[in-house]
């Protein structure tokens, strides 16, 4: 009994020091806010499916803004392959608002910062993988 229970104990042991290790927390630390007033929103994206669209999102967040920065926080994420959109929700709205042809009243990033000259990113320009563990994702707004 005691030659089968020892096995048992450390296939127990070593799967949840796996699983312990593909989730963790996700900082996405935004700079480039414009003012203090209202805070910044992000949304984090699992695939392109809905991406940028509001209520798709895998999890949101929202954080206050000091200093023309904010973080917002995921905790408990699993490994996998991400994107995050952000906004300044200046007067604290839940949804970016746009002006004429789409353009984004409000201050908008992304993860990986990619360029959106020719119109916003798709899931492929601002995905990344987490491994999990403790990872923290800089994002520079747009105005």
């Amino acid at each position: 009994m005691r030659t089968l229970l020892f096995p048992l104990v450390l296939v127990f042991a070593l799967a949840t020091g796996a699983s312990a290790q593909s989730s963790g927390k996700l900082s996405v630390s935004v700079t480039g806010v414009r003012n203090d007033s209202g805070s910044v929103r992000c949304g984090l994206y699992s695939s392109a499916d809905g991406f940028r669209e509001p209520g798709r999102e895998m999890r949101g967040a929202a954080a206050p803004i000091k200093n023309g920065q904010a973080t917002c926080v995921f905790n408990a994420v699993p490994a996998g392959t991400y994107a995050v959109a952000v906004f300044h929700a200046e007067h604290n709205e839940t949804q970016m608002e746009t002006g004429l042809f789409g353009k984004p009243k409000q201050g908008y990033g992304f993860s990986n910062n990619p360029s959106s000259t020719f119109g916003p990113p798709g899931f492929a320009s601002a995905a990344f993988a987490y491994k999990g563990g403790a990872l923290n994702l800089p994002v520079q707004l747009s105005y």
